[in-house]
């Protein structure tokens, strides 16, 4: 069953900060589908991600390809959970554009968590093997730097959550 009003649910957080775990668990509503741009990375780019500067690149075409796409499925009634990092005022630009383009409500969830926590989740992760990029602790520290909580005139709808 589709909702009448669909809902954007984008993620704010560090690398390993919980932003997938919590985009599987938005995503099991009903008439709700996940977009995870991990998976659409690797999938597409799989030998290209080496760098920053090779993530925003990669990053930048695949938003390009998918922004329609979320618009489409908003338009239609499907709610969106955005596994697409909403780190910087840029990424966050975009995605307000997808809300503009479609009648959808929409939530920025942030999730603040300390960069000790995230660098023990991320060398727990590494450790599996399952997660499609293995991060070093200098390339967290590098993504970082640029990483910027959502200040309230960016005009989103802030869920904040503290793990």
């Amino acid at each position: 069953m589709f909702t009448a009003y669909p809902t954007l649910h984008m993620m704010c957080g560090k690398i390993a900060s919980g932003k997938s775990t919590l985009a599987s668990r938005l995503a099991r509503t009903q008439g709700t589908i996940l977009i995870a741009e991990d998976e659409w990375l690797n999938a597409l780019f799989p030998n290209e991600m080496s760098s920053l500067s090779d993530y925003v690149r990669c990053s930048s075409s695949l938003r390009s390809i998918m922004g329609p796409h979320v618009v489409t499925l908003l338009n239609n009634g499907v709610s969106v959970v955005l596994d697409f990092a909403a780190n910087t005022v840029p990424q966050r630009n975009w995605m307000h554009t997808l809300i503009d383009a479609s009648s959808a409500s929409h939530q920025l969830h942030v999730l603040d968590v300390s960069d000790e926590v995230c660098l023990r989740r991320l060398r727990e992760r590494n450790a599996t093997g399952e997660h499609p990029f293995a991060v070093t602790d200098e390339q967290f520290h590098q993504f970082t730097k640029y990483f910027e909580i959502p200040k309230p005139s960016e005009g989103f709808n802030i869920v904040k959550h503290d793990n």
